[in-house]
């Protein structure tokens, strides 16, 4: 095993061992059982009033960090939104698409090899000549 790996486990488990040492106050070995239940509940009382009070301050902050967030995520759009429709208002939209176009060039190559046929086959005479 490598000693990295190793030394980073107990660097981390280091501070759980200290703390799990740590006990909590000592009550009153002599108070009556009453007095350590009443003891005990102002503790879990006070517990329960920072558990909420540190909920609440979790919940606005979140509600703080989306509002900023939804804040941003408007602004981005709108400005999104106007970029397109200047794209879209200053490219003019051709008359015909590319596919057309190729369409045409190839119609018009044809009709060219067909003029340029009937041409050359009237130079020539009919087929009939050859025969006799």
């Amino acid at each position: 095993m490598r000693s990295g790996p190793l030394l980073l486990l107990l660097t981390l488990c280091l501070p759980a061992v200290v703390h799990a040492e740590e006990s909590p106050p000592p009550l009153a070995e002599a108070a009556s059982p009453q007095a350590q239940i009443d003891d005990l509940e102002q503790r879990l009382a006070l517990s329960e009033e920072q558990r909420e009070a540190l909920g609440a301050q979790l919940q606005h902050a979140s509600n703080e960090r989306e509002t900023a967030q939804l804040q941003r995520l408007r602004q981005d759009n709108q400005r999104l939104k106007l970029a397109l429709k200047k794209a879209q208002t200053s490219t003019p939209h051709p008359l015909i698409s590319e596919q057309q176009m190729w369409f045409a060039t190839g119609a018009g190559a044809g009709l060219l090899g067909v003029l340029i046929g009937a041409l050359l086959r009237r130079g020539r005479g009919s087929r009939r000549e050859w025969l006799n």
